[in-house]
């Protein structure tokens, strides 16, 4: 006669734990993200170079996930419409928010953001720089950067445009002032695209703009180019020697473009998406096209991307109390 087996109650309930519990690691919802659709909210129009990073970027992501990657453009407040969208999803890794350096500049410039850049995000991965460029129109007298500073005194101010108010050509030209004495005067443009004409057609002495939207005029012959504002110079504009490059010790201004996701996004989707975007951004053709279009591509952790981001927001908050900026 066969004997029942007898189970303690104790290890009856272990072994049911067991099984109800998946094991330590991803869980299934992460094993098998994405499975729909993603949204990349970008927070400036159709057209423009944070878009056509998100567009470019969204393309490849939909190829290796196989799931449709939509870009929603949602302008307005310098990009901060569009950030209150994305800190306010859910935390799942279906909406994504593409930003550049303007993210970092809008603290210090408004008091009411509607959201913590540094508490309701997380990094994903920065994708690309861009540097800005000093020019001047075709005949200006003006040939180097020294040429300028030594330009712009206390009794004849130098004007300078750029693409508005608290944008990174702005804070560039405010860095350059400080760095170096030069007096200069802000005039804010609606846009690369009209602060390049205003220069080009001699209504403003200097501008500082984007190189992308910049070297068109340069090759033509149009506009000057003084100097870049990134660390290196820039391959779009080889020959153009940085500001550092001339006299400026420590100065760098660097636009960055990048991923984030909403805060509490479970790490292992931030790790996948980490980890697809970088083989996205090493490839061959993405890396021409993005050169092409005047910027440098990039890759990085989520760690590294967050701890630039802070430092820059650090930085430019300092930056734009000092100068009084404000837009609200």
């Amino acid at each position: 006669m066969k004997r029942a087996l007898r189970f303690s109650p104790l290890l009856l309930a272990l072994a049911l734990a067991a099984c109800g519990n998946p094991p330590s690691g991803d869980t299934p919802a992460d094993a098998a993200y994405p499975g729909r659709p993603i949204t990349i909210v970008v927070t400036f129009p159709p057209g423009g170079g944070t878009d056509l990073l998100a567009r470019r970027l969204g393309a490849s992501l939909q190829e290796q996930f196989g799931q449709p990657v939509v870009v929603e453009n949602r302008p307005g407040a310098s990009g901060n419409i569009g950030a209150r969208i994305v800190a306010e999803a859910p935390p799942d890794g279906y909406t994504l928010l593409m930003v550049n350096s303007s993210f970092a500049i809008n603290p210090g410039v408004y008091r009411n953001l509607g959201f913590a850049p540094k508490r309701d995000f997380a990094a994903v991965i920065n994708v690309a720089f861009v540097p800005s460029v000093f020019v001047v129109p075709a005949a200006s007298p003006l040939r180097t950067l020294d040429d300028a500073r030594n330009a712009a005194r206390r009794d004849h101010p130098l004007a300078f445009a750029s693409c508005g108010n608290g944008t990174p050509q702005h804070l560039a030209g405010e860095m350059l002032a400080r760095a170096s004495g030069a007096v200069l005067q802000h005039v804010p443009y609606k846009g690369c695209g009209p602060a390049l004409t205003g220069v080009a057609s001699g209504q403003v002495g200097m501008g500082v703009v984007t190189a992308s939207s910049a070297a068109p005029l340069i090759a033509a012959g149009k506009l000057r180019a003084l100097a870049v504002t990134s660390p290196q110079r820039s391959p779009l504009l080889p020959t153009v020697p940085t500001v550092a490059e001339q006299g400026v010790a420590g100065y760098a201004l660097d636009q960055w473009h990048g991923l984030l996701a909403p805060a509490a996004t479970p790490p292992a989707v931030i790790a996948k998406l980490n980890a697809t975007a970088t083989r996205v951004m090493q490839r061959a053709d993405v890396q021409k096209a993005l050169r092409e279009q005047g910027f440098t591509p990039a890759t990085s952790t989520p760690r590294g991307f967050q701890d630039m981001i802070n430092a820059d927001i650090d930085r430019y908050t300092a930056l734009t109390a000092a100068i009084g900026l404000r837009a609200d």
